[in-house]
């Protein structure tokens, strides 16, 4: 996993090498055990015991466990974006914005399948006063990542709310798969991704290169 965004709320930022190392065994524990144990039995004492270090290295960068889980929800995103990016730099991939949302979505359910805790900390913690700025971040991110491939202009408030509402929506639909079938309902997966097509389209089309073109 790639490097804790720098807003994540830490306490200290790592500066040495061993110090980062020890950061990431820590989130590397945490994200072990949500799995194991899910989020209410998480503790700042089970991750240390879990990565091996003293109870003191947990708390010399988070304070709490929300705060523990939180940094692991915001690595969780940089990977994202760092995935994303990859896909859409790939000499084959289509460079028209349906594509490049079906990316995103894809890339999601790869990480939900596969990632250590990313089935109950993704992008946000699990508490119910978390789940809108995670996805204010989300959307943040999105946005600036596909207006640059896309040519169009991040700092555009219209496209700000249009990513938003985006984010919202396919968090919504995603949950729903992801009830349905603990591996993602492939029928709800595909239905989340013609919503965003359709809701996209108007303010979408002309850029990149499929302008005018038909959801396919």
């Amino acid at each position: 996993m790639g490097p804790v965004h720098a807003a994540s709320g830490l306490r200290r930022a790592p500066v040495q090498r061993r110090s980062a190392e020890r950061l990431g065994r820590i989130l590397d524990a945490a994200a072990t055990l949500l799995d194991e144990g899910g989020y209410e039995e998480l503790s700042t004492r089970t991750v240390a015991a879990r990565a091996g270090v003293p109870i003191g290295s947990v708390y010399r960068f988070f304070p709490n466990k929300r705060a523990v889980a939180d940094a692991l929800a915001r690595r969780n995103l940089d990977e994202y974006v760092i995935r994303v990016s990859a896909r859409l730099a790939e000499p084959a991939a289509d460079p028209g914005w349906r594509s490049a949302i079906d990316i995103v979505i894809d890339e999601y359910l790869a990480m939900k399948r596969t990632v250590p805790g990313f089935a109950l900390v993704d992008f946000g913690i699990p508490v119910p006063d978390a789940r809108g700025a995670a996805n204010d971040r989300v959307a943040d991110r999105l946005r600036a990542l596909l207006a640059v491939h896309l040519g169009l202009d991040p700092g555009d408030r219209g496209l700000a709310l249009v990513f938003t509402v985006g984010v919202e929506a396919a968090d919504a639909l995603l949950q729903l798969a992801f009830r349905t079938d603990p591996a993602g309902d492939p029928l709800v997966v595909a239905e989340t991704k013609a919503l965003l097509h359709a809701y996209l389209a108007r303010t979408l089309d002309g850029a990149g290169t499929e302008a005018g073109t038909a959801d396919g």
